[in-house]
């Protein structure tokens, strides 16, 4: 691996980040870079990058997207006005996973969150990815609740 850059993403890696989630059988949900799906993808993009509480993230080596996130900062009335960021979407390519990637985009998740006041930082994984699950547990993640989702 070369040096890894993690910047914001532009609407030029729009095709690669939709990619790297289609790649994905279990959290892919149905994404697919067609050109039907591209003007979704465009406007929850312009969103995305319109609101002052997300920021999408690509991890690019030389010119190759391979890894993405998104961070949504959360303010909280409990633990005295904590500001919160929840990490989504984390996706390394397939074939570059083990090699350190996501350690990197993580750490990079954690020093930016840190740089705009976040005091917590938390994520969800689906119950099957085991993997992932010792993964976040490696960088300090805890199991600290039980998540519920519900598709309106």
């Amino acid at each position: 691996m070369s040096i890894l850059d993690i910047r914001e993403a532009k609407a030029e890696d729009l095709e690669a980040i939709i990619r790297l989630h289609e790649e994905d059988e279990l959290g892919s949900h149905g994404d697919a870079w067609t050109p039907e799906t591209k003007p979704v993808y465009e406007a929850a993009f312009a969103a995305i990058a319109r609101s002052a509480e997300n920021v999408l993230f690509v991890a690019v080596d030389g010119s190759e997207v391979v890894g993405t996130f998104q961070l949504t900062f959360i303010p909280n009335l409990t633990g005295r006005g904590t500001l919160r960021v929840k990490v989504e979407s984390v996706k390394v390519k397939a074939a570059r996973r083990s090699g350190g990637i996501g350690a990197k985009m993580m750490t990079f998740a954690e020093d930016y969150a840190r740089s705009r006041g976040a005091k917590a930082m938390e994520l969800t994984s689906n119950k099957t990815r085991k993997d992932a699950h010792r993964f976040y547990e490696r960088l300090g993640f805890t199991r600290s609740h039980e998540g519920f989702k519900k598709k309106l």
